[in-house]
């Protein structure tokens, strides 16, 4: 869509000069004093506001803080032929993005000062759907998560979405790979192209081969007319491939050329064709044993994880539980007409103790289950689902089996104390930490989190 632009200038030579430069780039309205261009924007809403400082019985400076008043305020630029510093710092305070002198003003200048704005706010949008996704999704209020291994995960989502990088999504399943893919699509500047979802172990190879790619009418039995594959589908925007370690031989081998040429040919066709398009895949798989085993490409491997992100188990995690709990029970208490007030001391107990093995997928199904059968406004521990309720419920290891005699040496309890020491004599600088302790910032964050260290 074509950004607006709102020119209010008195002078009828340089309104006109100014929409005659600007109108092949930008849909241009004008008007001649401050009263015109507030009823006007009232009733029409611009991406761009383009002010003069001195016009008729008001300044361009009391427009700008009625238009940054506006429920969708535009872009505000002050031009003047009166500049100084004084005036720019003024006009900066009152709301104004940006400022130029009329008695020097170029248009290329103008342009990229306009188009740099845009920029500018397109990113604030972005970084503001890239919050809702979170909050929605893993019950997160504010930037990040409160677990230092999420707060990693999110700043590489943030680093890594505006560029064209192709990213692994590596995790257990239920961690969210497929939403952090959707999340970096949408922060990216194909959000407006689509984002296509391919879950490769639901489809036989040569299906998916034919999902992928699209063929030609007649290019296998039952093909009865041209079909347009997913690539073809996703032009200009992203391709998610989820579960990529269940694909064969064959169909790793077009990828692989797809990744160095960006071209591809239908079944059944040797025309080659170009997509413009950005992967990003996902597997709970080990592809480094794949690779060792011989049944996924090294070198395959190495293009698709230009950029790799690892989401960690719930059980990882545990800080992040009773956040987590309290937005699905919000969510399923509306839902359901329930009260929704919050956990007693032992339920959320039990589902800080449970292990999660089907991650946030499986916390969410059991504040679901809670909320439907719970019957006062808190969820109680027996409102819990049997599975989660049973870890607690069981007597203690000692009960059942002879107490071991008292072990001269633990191996946790050696490997906390040393990132305690790491810690300690780094000042709490995590990096320093980790290099003398030999291990990545990723895992130590881990470790850490492990040991309830996190304070440190």
């Amino acid at each position: 869509m074509t950004p607006t632009l709102l020119i209010v200038d008195d002078e009828k030579t340089t309104r006109e000069g100014l929409r005659a430069a600007l109108e092949d780039r930008y849909d241009v309205y004008l008007a001649d004093d401050a009263k015109s261009a507030s009823e006007f924007l009232e009733q029409q809403p611009v991406d761009v506001l383009l002010t003069d400082f001195r016009l008729p019985s008001e300044d361009g400076m009391k427009l700008i803080v009625r238009a940054k008043s506006l429920s969708k305020p535009p872009i505000c630029i002050l031009m003047t032929a009166y500049g100084s510093e004084e005036l720019a710092v003024e006009a900066m305070k009152h709301g104004a993005d940006d400022y130029i002198a009329k008695g020097r003003l170029q248009i290329d200048e103008l342009e990229m000062r306009i188009a740099r704005a845009l920029r500018q706010q397109n990113l604030e949008a972005e970084n503001v759907a890239l919050h809702q996704q979170l909050d929605s999704r893993f019950g997160m209020e504010g930037v990040v998560g409160e677990s230092p291994p999420m707060r990693e995960v999110f700043e590489i989502v943030r680093q890594v979405a505006p560029t064209r990088a192709t990213v692994m999504l590596l995790g257990e399943s239920g961690t969210g790979k497929e939403m952090i893919a959707k999340v970096i699509h949408q922060l990216s500047p194909r959000a407006r192209q689509p984002m296509v979802p391919v879950h490769c172990a639901a489809l036989s190879p040569s299906l998916l081969e034919s999902e992928l790619f699209g063929h030609e009418k007649g290019a296998f039995t039952g093909a009865h007319e041209r079909r347009i594959g997913r690539f073809e589908q996703a032009q200009g925007g992203t391709l998610f491939l989820d579960e990529i370690g269940e694909i064969d031989a064959t169909l790793q081998i077009k990828l692989l050329r797809f990744l160095g040429e960006r071209t591809f040919e239908r079944v059944g066709s040797n025309k080659t064709l170009a997509a413009d398009v950005r992967l990003i895949a996902a597997t709970n798989k080990n592809l480094d044993e794949m690779v060792r085993a011989g049944t996924f490409r090294e070198d395959l491997y190495f293009r698709l994880k230009v950029v790799e992100i690892v989401l960690p188990p719930l059980r990882e995690r545990a800080s992040d539980i009773p956040l987590l709990a309290q937005t699905f029970l919000r969510e399923f208490a509306e839902e359901n007409g329930k009260a929704g007030a919050g956990f007693t001391a032992d339920a959320i107990e039990a589902l800080q103790n449970y292990r999660w093995p089907g991650n946030v997928r499986e916390l969410r199904t059991a504040i679901e289950h809670a909320v439907v059968l719970s019957r006062s406004d808190k969820i109680t521990f027996r409102d819990l689902p049997a599975s989660v309720r049973a870890p607690a419920s069981l007597p203690p290891l000692a009960n059942k089996v002879p107490a071991e005699p008292e072990r001269k040496f633990n191996v946790a309890d050696a490997e906390k104390q040393l990132i305690i020491r790491a810690l300690q004599e780094t000042s709490g600088n995590r990096s320093e930490a980790a290099k003398k302790l030999g291990m990545s910032r990723r895992t130590l964050y881990r470790k850490m989190a492990v040991y309830q260290l996190e304070h440190l």
